[in-house]
């Protein structure tokens, strides 16, 4: 197994693209004073996630290695992104490297047959027109596969790839909260935070304490949101996805994050598919991420979230919208995003006053840990 310690492009490969480039500088200017863990809480948090993709399905999960041409020629990096969809079937994105805002270069489907997961698909090389054949067997750990076909001269085209299974982790997984942050949730209690409930009496939170210092949204018991209010803040928030295999759509891991109980960004198991805005990472019905940083269904996962809340003048007219800017698992995903009006299935329908960090019950299992904010003063208009 090959380990990483965060989520970044595979070493070796062209000049990432201007979109990438831009959201790392807007990534490092608005979290540069994040105080990040130490080495050896990255390796026990590499461990937990390691031990939960195996427990959960061994096949499931980034992949990477190169394909090599019959006569010994390196064909170039190739990497896998292997979605489970229950029944022993399987879904592979296969592609030159992780994270890319557009389609992979194929998609093979297949099912697991005794010990083995076999996948087969069709691929088109859109730098050279090249179709290809591919065949793939996962099997104790290994990801094998071969391909073949002809390129636009009729030339064939064959050889093999081995991929060997990854652990991307968050560059922001277990930041500390720096000084002069409002601990939310810090494993112990859920003190910070109140059920939403118009009935007297009943507003106590019901979601579980679980192992790992997290806590888990109980399906059916209702949505919490934080006891204080806020307008413009830095939000942190640790989130950890169930394996729902069978589940499709919004009924794979729903939850979500509201700024001020207003302003939504999704949470939702959309490993390997296309990022959009109703989607892990989306602002919801507003705008999709620049790219899918999801991580596979039960490893932790990061939002790190700027949000500047809507401004009013002395008469109560809007002079400013609200915005927001989002790191999904310490990469750029949303810069300066105005939102017009409270997202679907807000609490608050408004938008004049501070309010608090709401988190969606949406009757999943869906896990929070670390959850802390700084409060910003008030931006120029």
């Amino acid at each position: 197994m090959i380990c990483r310690v965060e989520r970044k492009r595979t070493n070796g490969l062209p000049m990432m693209k201007a979109w990438k480039l831009i959201a790392l500088v807007c990534s490092l200017a608005l979290w540069l004073p994040l105080c990040a863990c130490s080495g050896a809480d990255r390796e026990a948090l590499l461990k937990e996630a390691t031990e939960a993709l195996a427990t959960a399905d061994p096949v499931m999960g980034d992949w990477e290695g190169s394909w090599i041409l019959n006569d010994e020629t390196d064909y170039g990096p190739l990497v896998a992104q292997v979605i489970a969809l229950g029944k022993g079937e399987y879904r592979a994105n296969l592609d030159r490297e992780f994270d890319q805002a557009r389609p992979p270069l194929t998609v093979l489907k297949g099912q697991r047959e005794g010990a083995a997961v076999k996948l087969t698909g069709q691929a088109a090389l859109p730098d050279s027109g090249t179709q290809l054949e591919l065949r793939v067997t996962i099997q104790d750990g290994s990801f094998k596969g071969r391909f073949k076909g002809q390129d636009p001269s009729g030339q064939e085209v064959a050889g093999t790839f081995t991929l060997k299974k990854t652990v991307r982790l968050s560059s922001t997984l277990g930041t500390k909260p720096p000084a002069n942050a409002v601990v939310l949730f810090d494993g112990t209690n859920p003190d910070q935070w109140k059920h939403i409930s118009s009935k007297p009496g009943q507003n106590q939170v019901q979601w579980k304490l679980v192992e790992g210092g997290a806590m888990e949204a109980k399906p059916g018991a209702g949505s919490i949101i934080t006891k204080r209010e806020f307008a413009d803040v830095k939000l942190h928030l640790e989130f950890r996805t169930p394996f729902m295999p069978e589940a499709r759509g919004q009924g794979r891991g729903n939850s979500g994050v509201y700024l001020q109980g207003r302003y939504e960004v999704q949470i939702l198991d959309s490993y390997g598919l296309e990022g959009r805005d109703n989607e892990c990472g989306g602002i919801y019905s507003v705008a999709q991420p620049m790219v899918n940083m999801c991580a596979p269904p039960t490893q932790w996962q990061t939002y790190d979230i700027t949000f500047r809340a809507a401004r009013f003048n002395d008469a109560g007219e809007k002079t400013r919208n609200a915005s927001l800017s989002v790191l999904h698992n310490g990469i750029q995903i949303h810069y300066n995003v105005q939102v017009p009006k409270p997202t679907t299935a807000a609490p608050y329908n408004t938008e004049a006053g501070p309010g608090g960090i709401y988190l969606q019950d949406h009757g999943n299992p869906v896990r929070y840990r670390n959850i802390w904010l700084v409060e910003l003063p008030e931006a120029n208009p």
